[in-house]
């Protein structure tokens, strides 16, 4: 078969979305944040000093940003804190580095973890049928921290903390601090014995199979905790496949190059390997300049020592990366530089004041159409919505869609663990809701109708 000439092939700038990406691959300079100048390779590269120097309020971050920060982002952050966010502030100084420090305002890594009350929508700041617990993660626990939501599969949500808050976090009901908005649900059993009741909870349910260890995140348990809870996890003979989830590899990935971590992960990657077991390491970034050679580096530790996998679990933010030239540098960035695989993309959950982050399903079905064919198939990420009480679904799946309305309606093909023995669950259909600011005018109205006097006002836990 002839070839077409170089000459005569299409140019690059021919494609709707140019490859290469747009991004360097490169560390950004610290040292043009003032307050990081001057700050050593050494330093910058310990987890110690990273985690001694993260920035946990609104003056720390003035701090460290000097005249970077415009007055009015600075104060519109610190409106957001006091009656929007449902995280508090929380951000390492390599996170703060991945920020385009010369537009703060547009910056898509600082939209979503350090969110202005600017950001917000103004009539439908939040929805309706928003909820803490958006997913009923907590309704489904069979032991404290244990979510048993799919036949085969648990989440271990094995602590409540992480060592940074994304504004748009889907446990904003268990994980962080208290933020005027919300008073955070505290676990109430000791740690160690929580543990304990997760693993004997699995060695008596031969079902389960997949155990996502998370939380909080798992960068925040020291590894002489998290090592022999997941070692336990590998004695047990119907565990086939474990997932670490950690935002810790994007956002402080010095963690993952310390000594004692490596040692650890690489017994527990043997340990796999001896069984059977798939190990794998999620995480989540959301924009591609969060992919630096920090971040490969920690990743290349990773499949070096073992792991089978290290997997990207992004959420579609409207503002950050909902569109597909920025969903596809995130991808490109994360495949060919860090070798970390796209896998999911999820559409940004109904929590309370996230309107302006989220995307209309109609929207994440464009997005996905959009994505395919530039990646490998493998490597194609899926968009999914995951629908309370049914779980995740690609988001062609759905039954029906009102797109007046923005109510979609999704079936699913398993009960969850608190709708056991109720096989009336299987023919029902659940809802969905699109933001209502991406509506025609005659689906917000309907909904203005419908929440007319019954707008939710702060939430505060109501858990023992």
């Amino acid at each position: 078969m002839s070839q077409t000439p170089a000459a005569k092939r299409p140019s690059r700038a021919g494609q709707p979305i140019p490859y290469p990406p747009r991004l360097e691959f490169v560390e950004p300079d610290w040292n043009r944040i003032p307050g990081f100048r001057g700050v050593s390779r050494e330093d910058w590269e310990s987890a110690t000093w990273q985690r001694r120097k993260t920035i946990k309020n609104l003056k720390e971050f003035k701090a460290a940003l000097g005249d970077l920060l415009p007055d009015d982002l600075a104060e519109s952050i610190g409106r957001d804190h006091e009656q929007r966010a449902t995280m508090s502030m929380l951000l390492p100084p390599h996170m703060v580095n991945t920020m385009d420090v010369a537009n703060l305002w547009q910056d898509p890594v600082r939209r979503y973890m350090a969110p202005a009350f600017a950001d917000r929508l103004t009539e439908w700041a939040n929805h309706p049928r928003a909820s803490r617990d958006s997913l009923h993660e907590q309704d489904m626990w069979v032991v404290e921290g244990l979510t048993h939501r799919y036949p085969t599969k648990v989440l271990a949500e094995l602590l409540s903390t992480c060592p940074q808050y994304c504004g748009h976090c889907t446990r904003m009901d268990l994980v962080g601090n208290d933020v005027p908005q919300v008073e955070k649900l505290k676990f109430v059993t000791p740690q160690k014995d929580r543990h304990q009741q997760i693993l004997d909870y699995l060695r008596k349910t031969p079902s389960v199979r997949d155990v996502v260890v998370s939380g909080g995140d798992i960068a925040n348990l020291h590894i002489t905790q998290l090592e022999p809870f997941v070692s336990a996890l590998l004695d047990i003979p119907n565990i086939r496949d474990i997932r670490l989830a950690s935002k810790g590899l994007i956002g402080l990935p010095q963690h993952f190059l310390q000594d004692q971590v490596i040692a650890g992960l690489e017994r527990l990657a043997k340990k796999a390997f001896d069984r059977g077991v798939d190990l794998a390491l999620h995480t989540h970034a959301n924009a591609a300049q969060q992919v630096t050679p920090l971040v490969g580096k920690a990743t290349k530790k990773l499949l070096e020592i073992g792991f089978r996998d290290v997997r990207n679990q992004g959420v579609l933010l409207r503002g950050v990366n909902a569109t597909t030239e920025d969903l596809l540098d995130l991808c490109f960035m994360l495949l060919d530089h860090a070798k970390i695989l796209p896998y999911y993309f999820y559409m940004c959950d109904m929590i309370p004041n996230s309107e302006h982050w989220r995307v209309a399903v109609w929207e994440a079905q464009q997005l996905q159409h959009d994505i395919m064919g530039y990646l490998p198939g493998f490597a194609t990420p899926r968009i999914v919505c995951d629908v309370p009480f049914v779980g995740k679904r690609w988001v062609h799946q759905l039954a029906e869609y009102d797109r007046e309305k923005g109510i979609s309606y999704w079936t699913k093909n398993y009960l969850t663990s608190i709708e056991w023995g109720d096989p009336s669950r299987l023919h029902q259909k659940y809802e969905y809701y699109d933001p209502i600011h991406t509506l025609p005018e005659a689906g917000q109205s309907w909904w203005r109708t419908q929440s007319a006097g019954v707008r939710p006002g702060p939430t505060h836990a109501v858990h023992a």
